[in-house]
Order: C-alpha cells, then sequence, then structure tokens
C-alpha cells in the first residue's frame, strides 16, 4: 500500500535529505587516493549526529556501517573496509538519515584521482539517467514510465541496468511502497499521484546486467567484473510540479572548490 505525505511530512523528509546531502559533502571534502572507506564512513556517521539525525543504515538488517560504499565493479551495499583506493577508482556512497522520525537517503559516485574516459562516460550517462527518470515522475503518469526513461537513455548510450536492485518509496520507514524500477515498459504500473515520495536511484553497469552477491551476504558486484555507478535521489510528487528533496549542489560545491572532476 502506497503511503502519500502531506506537505508538512515532506517538509521532514526533505530536512532529513538534505542532511544526506551535507553529510555526502563531509565525503566529497577527503575524496583522493589513500583515503579508506572507513575514514568516509566515520566522518559522515560523526557529522551525522552531531546534526540532530541518526545514520538510517547502521544496524539495519545488520548492516555494520552508516555509508555504503561500492567501489568500481560494486554495484552497491558495499560495506567499508580499510583498503586505500586508488588513482582511476569510482566510488558508490549511498547515505540515509532518519530524523525526527522520517527518513533521508540519497547517492553520489565519485572518482578517485583521474579516470578513464570510459568511466567518465558511465557516470555522466548514469547521473544524467536518474534525472530523465524525476521528469516522467509526474501527476497522472504511471510509475514505470521513470524505469522506461532510465532504461532507454542507459541503453541508447550502450550500458546496462540492474535488474534486481530498486529504488522505493520512503517517509516514516527506509523502504517502503512502491518499488521503482529502472526498467520498464513506458505506460504501465501505478498510476503517479500528489504525495507521492520515492528514492529514484538507477544502477548501471558498463557490461552485463548480471549481478552477484558476496560472502559476506551484502555486497552486490556485477557479474563481469566491469565498473558499475549510482546516482539516488529523494524525490517529492506535488500537484503541479516534481520537487527533488535531496541535493547534488551541496556536494558538487565541494567539488568544485577542489577542482574535482563534476559529471
Amino acid at each position: 500500500m502506497i503511503y502519500y505525505k502531506t506537505v508538512e511530512e515532506i517538509e521532514l523528509i526533505r530536512n532529513s535529505s538534505l542532511l544526506v546531502a551535507c553529510a555526502l559533502a563531509e565525503v566529497a571534502k577527503l575524496i583522493q587516493p589513500g583515503v579508506t572507506s572507513l575514514q568516509l564512513d566515520k566522518i559522515a556517521e560523526e557529522y551525522i549526529r552531531d546534526n540532530g539525525g541518526i545514520p538510517a543504515f547502521k544496524g539495519f538488517n545488520g548492516f555494520p556501517n552508516s555509508l555504503c560504499i561500492s567501489p568500481n565493479d560494486q554495484v552497491v551495499h558495499g560495506i567499508p573496509n580499510d583498503k586505500p583506493y586508488e588513482e582511476g577508482d569510482i566510488i558508490s556512497v549511498d547515505c540515509g538519515v532518519l530524523k525526527d522520525k522520517f527518513y533521508g537517503d540519497s547517492a553520489y559516485s565519485f572518482a578517485i584521482g583521474e579516470i578513464s574516459d570510459e568511466k567518465k562516460k558511465l557516470l555522466s550517462v548514469t547521473k544524467a539517467s536518474l534525472y530523465k527518470g524525476i521528469e516522467a515522475a509526474v501527476v497522472g503518469k504511471r510509475l514505470n514510465d521513470i524505469g522506461y526513461e532510465i532504461q532507454t537513455f542507459c541503453e541508447s548510450n550502450g550500458f546496462s541496468v540492474v535488474r534486481e536492485l530498486v529504488g522505493h518509496g520512503i517517509g516514516r520507514n527506509l523502504h517502503e511502497a512502491p518499488e521503482v524500477a529502472n526498467f520498464g515498459k513506458r505506460g504501465s504500473g501505478p498510476k503517479i499521484q500528489e504525495g507521492l515520495v520515492i528514492a529514484i536511484e538507477p544502477m548501471i553497469n558498463i557490461g552485463k546486467k548480471n549481478i552477484t552477491h558476496g560472502k559476506d551476504g551484502w555486497t552486490i558486484k556485477t557479474s563481469d567484473g566491469k565498473a558499475s555507478a549510482h546516482f539516488e535521489h529523494t524525490i517529492a510528487v506535488l500537484k503541479d510540479k516534481t520537487e527533488i528533496l535531496s541535493s547534488f549542489e551541496i556536494i558538487e560545491s565541494v567539488l568544485k572548490d577542489r577542482n574535482l572532476i563534476i559529471f
């Protein structure tokens, strides 16, 4: 059952989502070769707690950390560790926050130093596909219109779309109905209505769409070992417009100040 949000609830979700963005901006300040995912995890958790939030992922179904950090061929749900990142790596950083009883959720993929042209295109297309999906999330359209736009854009650029992992509703729970696939048939699925709040999160691979599950019970990788990227926004569908409740601008202002690449 889809739970549609009031204006007041949307504002609380916005506050949580902006705290996520600020935590990811703290991560952006440290992005460089030699940094470890455990260092990034620590700084994000401290920032979230210092600003009145609770890391949403820590302890969620037993997940041990505050961030999911997934390098290169890891698609999502990577567990932070003490292995330093190297020049040419890409990492997806997914963060969730609980504040004032409502959740926010967002993810951003970063380049570690100079990366290959193929990885640059992957990050650029994946990020652009997120906004293609958001453009389809308006009153009167169908839920699978979102996935259709993401899928057709990414596949037209030579990439593949992960099928088993999807976006989701969000509110008083981190994961709520409906599931939001990154592929689908145009004009199918539930009709999008005012008050819908969802996290849209394309997970896009350079190679095949197939994935494998790690022995740790969390980490999901591409089956062919090729790189994957992941961007995510929490959005709200209003009567006459759709609003992005999370923010990449906060993250990218840090990257710009550091003269780092923005996709």
